[in-house]
């Protein structure tokens, strides 16, 4: 039996069996490397440097300044002018939903944190008005997967880590495909709702009460007004732009809407610590990463594939196949640390952009987070929803199809990707 068969059954074993996912990872590594005969120090001198890098602090700090402004009435506040941006009509709420996801996912670049930002306000609401609870919960669910889309994404940091691809680049690539993806969450959302005659109740839009809740949460949308505009003004970097962020949500919700207290604080600080938790895969991940090229891996993988077709958007279908697979029993951060340098080279071997590859790359992983038996949204929502993700996975079905049209869509018209950064930037490719 060949080495990579022996690796591969046991990575499946042991993830079957239940073991977490990085220790997994991690027990698997450790046989490669006995396997080829090199020194185990490889996995302590990747461990450290994994966690070295600087933009890493980003993802810590933008869950923080995210969970902060959930607590301190800038979620709420994002929420009031969603509903009154959007009125009474058939499925308003669900498209408040929807709509104010996309607005707090600027905010958190986290997909469970917007979900549980947005869903604990929502859901109860969709449930005064009628709707069934699974339905609701697969919006939320749903839309809360537009925090790993629409920067700053936790996601997209990580590729550009892993991949060596700039952060502001794939920040701003990442807009028109999260207001696409958005858009169509929308139609699904209003085509359901209006099957079922969800809705419809309330005053239509009119400009006075919309005005209002703009002028009262005017703070809440300074802040990614903040955040983007200084990163792509030049005024600060994306991990600098996440501590303007935790200091902007703190100047907020302590004086500005003083809805924050000590205690809100200290269980933000400890959401975010279980939350970023999850960074603890990137050591063995990255370590196993490095070993693909001691066993030849991506260009295995170029030349099976590459052998079945050389057309790159066939190729680019088959990736998505792969990733929306593999994301139903592995997490998202792991799937792009390890996969990236298997695949990236084929797509690029191909002509296709990286900053394209990585919005392509995090489009499927939201597919992931919708996805049993992982699911991280599905598990959120559930649990704000108080009822099962068996029940939840089946109302979010319709919501899947359409990141699978929004994933299709880029795969077609890829420069609905890099349109932006290209032009602000100059092509890089």
């Amino acid at each position: 039996m060949s080495p990579l068969a022996i690796l591969a059954i046991c990575f499946v074993v042991l993830t079957i069996i239940g073991i977490p996912l990085f220790v997994a990872v991690g027990i698997t590594t450790a046989l490669a490397i006995f396997i080829i005969d090199i020194p185990y120090t490889l996995l302590a001198q990747t461990g450290y440097g994994s966690l070295t890098p600087f933009p890493l602090l980003t993802i810590p700090l933008f869950v923080l300044a995210g969970r902060l402004m959930e607590v301190g009435g800038m979620a709420n506040r994002m929420i009031a002018i969603a509903t009154n941006l959007v009125g009474a009509y058939r499925g308003s709420m669900g498209l408040v939903t929807v709509f104010a996801c996309m607005l707090f996912a600027a905010l958190s670049g986290s997909g469970p944190a917007t979900t549980a930002a947005i869903g604990s306000v929502t859901v109860p609401a969709m449930k005064r008005e009628g709707y069934d609870v699974p339905f609701a919960a697969a919006i939320t669910a749903s839309a809360g997967a537009l925090g790993s889309l629409i920067p700053p994404s936790n996601l997209l940091i990580i590729y550009g880590l892993v991949s060596e691809t700039s952060i502001p680049r794939l920040f701003l690539a990442g807009l028109l495909p999260g207001f696409m993806v958005t858009v169509l969450l929308m139609i699904t959302t209003y085509i359901i709702a209006r099957r079922r005659g969800y809705g419809g109740d309330g005053d239509p839009f009119s400009w006075g009460p919309f005005l209002r809740a703009a002028w009262d949460g005017k703070w809440s949308i300074g802040a990614p007004v903040l955040i983007l505009g200084g990163i792509y003004g030049g005024a600060f970097t994306p991990t600098e732009a996440a501590g303007v962020a935790v200091f902007y949500s703190l100047f907020v919700g302590l004086f500005i809407y003083r809805e924050l207290t000590v205690k809100k604080v200290i269980d933000a600080l400890r959401f975010t610590a279980l939350l970023t938790g999850i960074l603890i895969l990137l050591t063995p991940t990255l370590a196993f990463g490095q070993l693909t090229a001691f066993y030849d891996v991506p260009a295995a993988v170029q030349e099976g594939i590459t052998a079945i077709t050389t057309n790159k958007y066939l190729v680019l279908l088959l990736i998505g196949v792969f990733y929306i697979f593999i994301g139903t029993f592995m997490e998202s951060l792991a799937q792009i640390v390890l996969f990236t340098a298997v695949f990236l080279p084929l797509a690029l071997s191909l002509g296709v952009d990286p900053v394209m590859f990585g919005i392509f790359t995090v489009i499927t992983c939201e597919i992931g987070f919708l996805t049993p038996p992982l699911g991280a949204n599905l598990t959120v929502a559930a649990r704000i929803s108080g009822i099962s993700i068996e029940r939840i996975s089946v109302a979010v079905l319709p919501f899947i199809g359409a990141y699978i049209i929004g994933m299709l869509i880029l795969i077609a018209f890829p420069d609905i990707a890099v349109v932006l950064p290209n032009w602000l930037y100059g092509p890089a490719f």
